[in-house]
């Protein structure tokens, strides 16, 4: 794997403070402590992955409430919501969609951060499971072989927000 240059310019120096793989691999100690770091790491991209989990299922309890008090309380009392509460349930759920969709975009470019890093620690491990196993689903350039999540779970915000929109909508144009 060639390191692009903003990462050897920038990350890397950090990374291996001020050292070379090499330093860092003929070193008896450093081993142990990198991987002491590595699983360290690697815990902490776990987390990000597990509060990503978290804001997905607050973010999508919220707005499926939206909808689903604005649909049953229209359906109950037979009549659509007045526009000015059909409005404003509108512009609460379409903001939420866009925080969640922000929030998801920054958890996507952590992760991908941290696992950039993971990356260059395995250069100084033994093996490289992380990377071998990006190389084994084509990098997420080949959807036939593995189409991210994030990929997917972005798609979710911009569904409830159309639904948003059309509760908006609709109302001005019933009334």
């Amino acid at each position: 794997m060639t390191i692009p240059s903003a990462l050897q310019n920038s990350v890397l120096p950090i990374l291996l403070n001020g050292k070379t793989v090499e330093q860092i691999r003929e070193s008896p100690s450093a081993s142990g402590i990198v991987l002491e770091q590595y699983k360290i790491y690697v815990e902490m991209a776990d987390r990000i992955s597990s509060r990503r989990l978290t804001a997905n299922s607050f973010f999508l309890t919220l707005n499926s409430a939206i909808v689903t008090l604005g649909g049953y309380a229209a359906l109950r009392f037979d009549t659509p919501l007045p526009p000015p509460i059909a409005i404003a349930a509108s512009v609460a759920g379409s903001t939420l969609c866009i925080v969640w969709h922000r929030l998801l975009a920054s958890y996507r470019d952590l992760n991908s951060a941290k696992f950039k890093i993971i990356h260059e620690i395995e250069k100084v491990l033994p093996l490289s499971p992380y990377d071998a196993e990006w190389q084994a689903v084509g990098r997420g350039k080949n959807p036939a072989k593995y189409l991210p999540l994030t990929h997917l779970e972005v798609t979710v915000p911009w569904v409830f927000l159309v639904l948003h929109l059309g509760a908006f909508i609709i109302p001005l144009i019933l009334h």
